[in-house]
């Protein structure tokens, strides 16, 4: 292809990108595609000779669109979205079209010193304290692993890496029930094993981590001659939005001196929002955070903001060239691949740099708020029916529910149900060990109408009393 057909077809991919989001609403939610069926489509080996571009694009209309969940459809209340907004798409085809590996100072210098400041605006917006740093990783499950690792080698006296961990102590970390499975995955490629990761029951309405039980937990593993290594809060569990409360957590594990990293993955967006910064009380006492731009502040899949107290730990655990912490600070080069596990970076803070100018705190304020009032409304909608019950009450904007008397089989079967119809799509969790249904609001481009339509979904397939 020369330049200027990828011109032409620059400005056509535009033109039906516009039309796609134009058009999300008349389009079923999710995929309904059966299983195989797009492999099917596919040629079982590769072309020896090229074939024109107007071939590649008409069976990309015809093979991949249609097995596409659409991410970006304004009733997508499963999971939580991966928003992404118009100027952060326009970053991104810069970004691509430059086509940088900035992983080093050198390699891409504005990419570098665009990504420290651009952490710094992201820090000063969910209000942490100046001294915080902050660097760009890929997915939340990324920062915690690095986070992990830092637990580790923290404890270990800096030994794992270099000595490996056969004849080391027996570390332990711990959590609640309600983080995310990352934090397992983490455990599991860290070496410290899934037997070693501690389960701290919880309470209350936020069904937070028991302080007294966590300090518990760790005296009662000391005694047994095992080695505390760290704690993971959370703020906005996925199943049902959970949180911690990060005050008591850090002053237990600075206690016990043991390393505190909050995942807030989806719910850290809504802290540029003042009134919401109550969920997270304390989270300047903790050693790292994480929250994900890509979800609720539209900032395209993928953008991970891992914010340190002291990155030298961090730096000291993945640096591949021990003397960089020996200018670390002093020369005003920061070489980011040392700040995360890949080498290999893309230049992620330009989609930051473009949303953040192009809606202003205010105008993403106001979004964040819309979905959190919506989905209250919604709450109390579905409560008031005698047919639902609601099971765990909002958390900003995530709550979960179920038809009452049903057991788990016909909790799920109404769910696929739910799903099926294509007007929404919502997703199943448990709570104290049972089905139950899952909604959140916080797709970029919806409207109070969208969010409400829940109610006749699920009011029109449950059918009468």
């Amino acid at each position: 292809m020369d330049w200027d057909s990828f011109a032409r077809w620059g400005a056509r991919i535009s033109d039906w990108g516009a039309r796609y989001h134009r058009g999300l609403r008349d389009l079923p939610v999710r995929a309904s595609t059966r299983p195989g069926s797009v492999a099917a489509a596919l040629p079982s080996a590769p072309p020896e000779t090229p074939e024109p571009m107007e071939a590649v694009f008409a069976d990309f209309e015809r093979i991949v669109m249609p097995g596409m969940t659409h991410w970006q459809h304004p009733r997508f209340f499963a999971y939580f979205p991966a928003n992404a907004t118009p100027p952060s798409m326009l970053a991104e085809f810069l970004a691509t079209t430059v086509a940088a590996q900035c992983m080093l100072w050198q390699t891409s210098p504005a990419a570098t010193e665009m990504e420290t400041v651009m952490m710094d605006w992201l820090r000063q917006s969910i209000g942490l304290p100046d001294g915080f740093k902050g660097v760009i990783q890929d997915s939340a499950s990324s920062a915690t692993l690095a986070a992990v690792l830092v637990m580790r080698e923290r404890a270990l006296d800096w030994a794992g890496n270099r000595e490996g961990l056969s004849g080391q102590p027996r570390l332990r970390v711990y959590a609640s029930n309600e983080v995310h499975t990352s934090v397992d995955r983490a455990i599991w490629i860290a070496g410290i094993g899934a037997e070693n990761l501690v389960r701290i029951p919880t309470q209350g309405p936020l069904r937070a981590m028991d302080p007294a039980a966590l300090d518990a937990a760790i005296r009662a593993d000391l005694a047994a001659g095992y080695r505390p290594a760290g704690v993971v809060a959370c703020t906005g569990g996925t199943g049902t939005g959970a949180c911690d409360d990060i005050s008591a957590v850090v002053a237990v594990a600075r206690a016990h001196g043991l390393y505190t990293h909050v995942d807030a993955a989806w719910a850290g967006s809504a802290m540029i929002c003042p009134e919401f910064r109550t969920l997270w009380s304390g989270v300047e006492g903790a050693d790292s955070i994480v929250f994900n731009p890509h979800k609720w502040l539209g900032v395209q899949f993928d953008c991970a903001a891992h914010f340190l107290r002291d990155p030298a730990p961090l730096v000291r655990t993945l640096a591949i060239r021990p003397e960089y912490l020996k200018t670390h600070g002093a020369d005003g080069i920061i070489n980011y691949s040392e700040w995360s596990v890949p080498l290999g970076r893309r230049f992620r803070a330009l989609k930051i740099w473009f949303v953040l100018r192009h809606y202003g705190l205010e105008g993403l304020r106001q979004r964040i708020r819309n979905h959190v009032l919506w989905s209250q409304a919604l709450a109390a909608q579905i409560g008031a029916d005698p047919r639902f019950e609601i099971v765990t009450e909002p958390v900003l904007s995530l709550f979960t529910f179920r038809l009452k008397g049903a057991d788990d089989a016909a909790q799920q079967a109404f769910v696929n149900r739910i799903n099926d119809d294509g007007r929404i799509y919502l997703t199943q969790t448990r709570v104290a060990d049972g089905v139950v249904i899952r909604f959140q609001a916080g797709q970029f481009d919806a409207t109070e109408a969208d969010v409400m339509m829940t109610y006749d979904v699920i009011s029109d397939l449950a059918g009468a009393e």
